[in-house]
């Protein structure tokens, strides 16, 4: 079981510093968690990972499901010891997969019946299978089956979905049957706020480990998404760790911290590197320009990981150009480091009360 305690707090914005303990090791907050899709960071190793300090990862149980399939991850030691890695994870609960194959499945009150985006092969998720599977991959933490609502919908569907995902969630509750794993509760109501409020109240009422904010980063506009942040944060228990789902621009993470957000989770910095988008102390570059040719630079002099000690913006130009595989990691590796980093200093400014002067900072280099 889990414990979450709070260790400052910043003053002048609801932004909190707080210790995130699992069975497999601490998680500092506010924390950020690189995506591992199937149980792997990719282009990067576990060495890797606890070089740059990566605390919680995320696994996804859609994928994990469908291949090597969770009964293999089970018998295999769980993530921890499938992947070797004996630190803590989190697993989504496959609600966002089914969203995203919009045209292969059919959601009912039983679950979500959708075709494998591998082999067409047909399947059905439910509450009860969710948690199953979730299970037997063994993660430190562990969330209740939803339906990511998408942006723009009909009034009526966005009530009845938000519905169904509270009594979903109480059915992830009575089907859950390990005490070590943590369970997190999803509130939805898309842009809606009496929605939220309802589906905040309801979903709290269960008393779980932790609460999360689903159905953000969807298609509506930016300020949408951080007005329903901004009135829906505060709904949420100030005892227990507060979660935005699949946010990862740096400066929506710091606003959201703002609001008193704990945890991260988004492809942005790993998808980007392999795009060769890189972020640093003075803003984005995409390492393809011609510009960078012949530039001796690291790709941020301000930047401490192993790529900007040791390699140039020329040399990495010339390795993406040409298709090296290594790049990949080495680009990826950056970016990463620039979120972990971004966070530590979050967590710094929190517990000097100078949260506020921190992000004001951050926006003025235009990440």
């Amino acid at each position: 079981m889990q414990r979450f305690e709070i260790l400052a707090l910043d003053g002048r914005t609801a932004a909190r510093r707080g210790r995130l303990t699992t069975p497999h090791g601490v998680a500092e907050t506010p924390a950020f968690m690189p995506v591992g899709t199937a149980g792997a960071v990719k282009t990067l190793d576990n060495r890797d990972l606890d070089e740059l300090g990566a605390q919680l990862v995320l696994a996804n149980t859609y994928h994990l499901y469908l291949r090597p399939g969770h009964e293999v991850v089970r018998d295999l030691g769980g993530l921890h010891g499938f992947a070797h890695r004996d630190k803590p994870y989190l697993t989504d609960s496959g609600g966002f997969q089914v969203f995203s194959l919009s045209d292969f499945r059919k959601i009912t009150e039983e679950g979500v019946r959708f075709a494998s985006h591998i082999d067409g092969s047909r399947h059905m998720f439910t509450p009860e299978l969710s948690m199953q599977v979730q299970e037997a991959l063994g993660a430190d933490i562990i969330m209740a089956f939803d339906e990511c609502i998408p942006y723009p919908a009909e009034d009526e569907y966005v009530r009845q979905s938000t519905e169904r995902t509270w009594r979903w969630t109480r059915r992830c509750l009575d089907a859950k049957t390990r005490d070590d794993q943590a369970l997190f509760g999803i509130v939805q109501g898309g842009m809606s706020e009496e929605l939220r409020r309802w589906s905040a109240a309801q979903t709290t009422a269960l008393d779980l480990a932790g609460y999360a904010l689903g159905g953000l980063s969807v298609g509506e506009s930016k300020p949408q998404m951080m007005r329903v942040v901004a009135f829906s944060a505060p709904l949420l228990p100030a005892e227990k760790p507060r979660y935005v789902m699949g946010v990862g621009h740096p400066e929506d993470i710091l606003e959201m911290i703002s609001y008193g957000i704990d945890m991260f989770d988004c492809v942005m910095p790993t998808r980007n590197a392999r795009t060769g988008t890189l972020y640093t102390s003075t803003g984005r570059l995409n390492i393809r320009n011609a510009q960078y040719k012949t530039d001796p630079r690291p790709l941020d002099p301000a930047c401490r990981c192993p790529t900007c000690a040791q390699y140039s913006r020329a040399y990495l130009r010339h390795l993406y150009l040409a298709s090296e595989p290594s790049v990949l990691r080495l680009l990826t590796i950056h970016n990463l480091s620039f979120y972990f980093n971004m966070m530590e200093e979050a967590r710094q400014a929190i517990a000097n009360g100078a949260f506020f002067d921190y992000y004001a900072a951050f926006r003025v280099k235009g990440q």
